[in-house]
């Protein structure tokens, strides 16, 4: 139930520190929101929940003023729910930790950019929304990955590229590693593992599972054939699935004892 938190960067000389932040009201309700399907909870036990990583009643009312004020949330009938803009961000969360996929046959799914004439910053949107297709940049404009996920590409890339299928003459574990940091997303997977077995309390523990699944937005989710040995993508989504069962139980349980 979780996604929103702020945590620091990895640093890459130090793989055992992720170092996640102070949680603010903001982080936690939106980590709420964001596990809650559909991702909606009344305003007494959104701050029934919230009393459990110690933030009181009147900063989580401000928190909530400012939230609907900034697009955020909505405020209903029944309580408070996610924006229908952070609602494509639940979707790629819910997807993260359980990505579709299908059996590799060899091929590679590519997408060429042909538009031109575009501003930074939508070529900057554009590279925003390759990368969270799980796709990589092998030169400019030339994206490609393993034809491995049970996704369509979206309709309206076709406005801005070209897209097929193709089987680089390239070794594909090769290719792989060229196409992204395999060796550095595995450790920090393990200091993820490391820290979220150490992490106590209810606030340090929300703030290590966020770094979690913010860290499984950028799992590539290779074929196995592709990955390297031990790769720990399914450790740290099982990780996660237990405490989203803890967390989810806990809600049940504060709620039912209205």
């Amino acid at each position: 139930m979780i996604g929103a938190v702020e945590y620091r960067s990895m640093r890459r000389n130090d793989p055992d520190d992720p170092r996640p932040r102070p949680l603010s009201a903001r982080s936690v309700v939106l980590s709420l929101l964001l596990g809650t399907h559909p991702p909606e909870l009344p305003a007494r036990e959104l701050g029934r929940l919230v009393e459990g990583f110690g933030i009181g009643g009147s900063t989580l009312r401000a928190a909530l003023s400012r939230m609907v004020a900034a697009g955020d949330l909505r405020r209903t009938d029944a309580g408070y729910r996610l924006s229908d803009r952070l609602l494509e961000r639940q979707r790629r969360q819910d997807e993260s930790l359980e990505p579709r996929t299908r059996a590799w046959d060899g091929d590679w799914e590519l997408v060429v950019v042909t538009a031109s004439g575009r501003s930074p910053a939508e070529r900057a949107d554009l590279r925003t929304r390759l990368a969270a297709l799980r796709l990589a940049e092998l030169r400019e404009g030339v994206w490609l990955r393993p034809a491995n996920l049970a996704r369509p590409l979206p309709a309206a890339l076709d406005e801005v590229a070209e897209r097929g299928t193709a089987r680089p003459g390239r070794p594909a574990a090769e290719l792989a590693a060229r196409l992204w940091p395999l060796d550095t997303w595995s450790g920090t997977a393990r200091a993820l593992l490391g820290h979220v077995g150490r992490a106590t309390g209810p606030a340090e523990r929300l703030a290590a599972f966020a770094a979690v699944v913010r860290h499984l937005l950028a799992d590539p989710v290779l074929p196995p054939d592709l990955r390297p040995d031990g790769w720990p993508g399914d450790a740290l989504r099982s990780a996660y699935a237990g405490y989203r069962g803890e967390l989810t139980g806990g809600a049940r349980s504060r709620a039912g004892g209205a």
